[in-house]
Order: structure tokens, then sequence, then C-alpha cells
């Protein structure tokens, strides 16, 4: 055995799995508010602004200016109880994309996807197919930290949907990894389950880019015997990026 081969045992071994298994914008006049509107609503106005941002603004960002604005977001109420808005972390050349569901606690608090005892499984799993963390890049569907680590309202997903829009534009990856339900269903625009999304090659939008989907670590730590059902995802996934 060699000690690539033997690394690679030692990373399933840690996933659980005993054995090896084979821009244009266009501009509009503005619209025309009556004074008792403006009057009405002026408490509102710069939430409503940020709001109304439309994608097309968002499209036009650099990195920084990106990470500023979503740093900044007051476009839904999840703001009003965030630490810090989660963005992202990673190579931002990297050819595998990674994507979750939303921060969590531990995110919350240290500005970083995919941290605590979720995170250290991804790593694992990432190891096991020879990429390390800082080899990929790592975002989520919404960028702040739902109440009480509850599932992302579908308009939360859909007002931060032009953020990561951004970022696929920005990184270009070559393969876009959906790990769990909520990142999958909205990604591909389904509400089928985990489970029948498995195993199939889906494309983001009309990029090109291959989306394939597995389950959250966080569900793999509560169900380990999924586990190797994980590593096949992997494997595919792995085959479907060097197939193109």
């Amino acid at each position: 055995m060699t000690s690539n081969e033997g690394k690679r045992l030692a990373y399933l071994e840690a996933m659980g799995i005993e054995t090896w298994v084979r821009r244009g914008v266009r501009r509009t006049a503005p619209a025309v508010v009556s004074p008792g509107v403006v009057a009405r609503s002026a408490e509102a106005l710069p939430a409503a602004l940020e709001s109304a941002l439309p994608a097309v603004a968002i499209a036009g960002l650099d990195w920084e200016s990106l990470r500023l604005r979503v740093s900044t977001c007051t476009r839904c109420e999840l703001h009003k109880q965030r630490t810090q808005a989660v963005f992202g972390v990673g190579d931002r050349t990297a050819q595998w994309l990674i994507i979750g569901e939303a921060p969590g606690a531990d995110e919350d608090c240290q500005g970083e996807p995919f941290v605590g005892r979720a995170g250290k499984l991804l790593n694992n799993m990432l190891l096991a197919i020879g990429l390390k963390r800082e080899e990929v890049y790592i975002a989520n569907i919404v960028k702040c930290r739902p109440p009480n680590n509850r599932e992302p309202a579908p308009e939360e997903a859909q007002t931060c949907a032009p953020y990561l829009a951004r970022q696929i534009a920005l990184i270009k990856p070559k393969i876009i990894l959906a790990v769990g339900r909520i990142a999958a269903q909205n990604l591909l625009k389904s509400d089928r389950p985990v489970g029948t999304l498995r195993g199939k090659r889906f494309y983001y939008d009309e990029t090109g880019i291959p989306i394939v989907v597995t389950y959250h670590p966080a569900y793999l730590l509560r169900s380990p015997q999924e586990k190797r059902k994980a590593w096949q995802d992997l494997l595919f996934a792995k085959e479907t990026l060097l197939s193109q």
C-alpha cells in the first residue's frame, strides 16, 4: 500500500467508512411617489431600498465589494439577530464549489461556513477524494444564521440568491457539490428529496456547471449509516469533473 492510499483509508475511517469503496444594466425613469407615501414610509425607506436592489447591481460587484455588501446586508429579517454574515471561504479560483444550507451557531460566531463537528466531517470527506479544505470554495445558500438553526425560509433564500450567483460567476467552478436538501432544492429549483437527486448530474442554470447532490455532514453525523452513500456521491462528483 502506498502512503497516499494509507492516508485516504485514514480519511475514510474518519468518515465512518470501514473499507475502501470503489452585464448590461438598462436605466429606467424614476418612479413618481406621492408625498403621502413618502411620509408613511420614511422610516422603512433604507431597508426598502436595500431589499429592492436589483440582481443586476449585485452581478456587477467584484469580490471585495460583494463581501462588503453581504456584511452590511439588511435585505431580509435574518440580519437582525446575526453576529456577522458568513460570506464564504476558500480558493476563489477553485474547481470545486461546496454549497451548504445556512450558518449555524458556530459559523455565526466564527464567520466561516462549515466549522464544528459538521465542518470536520466535511474536511474528511474532501480529504478522502484528495482535496484539502483550502483548495475548494465553501459557501451557503443564505449568509446569515436563521433563528434557532431553523431552515431558511424560501423568501430568505430567494433574497440571498443574487449573492451566491455572483460568487459562482466570480469563481467559475468546474463542479458544484450541493450538500443537503436545502442547498440541492434551491440550486435545482426542485422540491425533490436528496435521496432522489443523488447519483445524477444536474447543471446550474445555463452555465453548464455540473451539480452533484449529497447528504449534509450534519445529517451524516445523525445517520452514520448513510456515510457510505455520501462516499459514493463524492466518487461520482470526482468522475463528473474528470469527464468534462
